[in-house]
């Protein structure tokens, strides 16, 4: 494939990716209109960084290892799986309305949102099969190194982009005020959701 050809296919295909509603978005809409806009930032910037997680280990040549260790690419499965779960039930658990200029002080630490971005998508094996097939798959065996790595920092920008779009429409003023006058019924279905992407996720074969 032409290196144009190959560099507007990897586009074509990150962005269908980044844009395909899934734990990430989930994830980033609760936070957005839970704990404001540095919250979603922040978590979109966490899912940027879990991105890097698949391209390193792509890069490094761990994608023949997962290619043939079924066990390992099953339990990335499992823990993504119970991770999403997990904070679907705190979702739906949640009791506490928040009004619009209210914040959960524990849920704003920046580290507690960036760490639940970067745990989401890290833990989530389409995101491993996407970079993994990417590579192998579009990606020229024969492409340079330093242009190998440029797609993996392509992927995270838009990632990051994207997720970051999704934080600041959610939390535009008047959209999360109407949000939080609807908070427990947004809790139940965005924690429903994430408990069935769970559920799917660990019942999905990804062979």
């Amino acid at each position: 494939m032409p290196p144009l050809a190959e560099s507007l296919a990897v586009a074509a295909v990150t962005v269908l990716a980044v844009i395909s509603p899934g734990p990430d978005f989930a994830m980033v809409t609760r936070n957005s209109y839970l704990y404001g806009r540095r919250a979603g930032l922040l978590s979109a910037l966490g899912i940027a960084l879990g991105v890097q997680v698949h391209v390193l280990y792509t890069m490094f040549g761990v994608s023949l290892l997962m290619a043939h260790a079924h066990g390992v690419l099953t339990l990335v499965k499992a823990l993504g799986a119970a991770y999403l779960v997990w904070i679907g039930l705190q979702t739906l658990r949640k009791r506490d309305a928040l009004k619009p200029d209210v914040h959960d002080g524990r849920a704003q630490a920046p580290l507690a949102a960036l760490r639940m971005g970067f745990l989401t998508n890290a833990l989530n094996p389409k995101t491993t099969l996407f970079v993994v097939s990417t590579y192998t798959q579009v990606v020229n065996a024969h492409t340079p190194v330093p242009v190998q790595w440029a797609y993996g920092g392509f992927m995270s920008v838009a990632h990051l982009a994207w997720f970051s779009v999704v934080a600041w429409v959610f939390t535009a003023p008047a959209l999360r005020a109407a949000m939080l006058r609807r908070q427990r019924l947004l809790d139940r279905a965005i924690g429903t959701a994430l408990c069935g992407l769970g559920v799917a996720l660990g019942f999905s074969n990804l062979a």
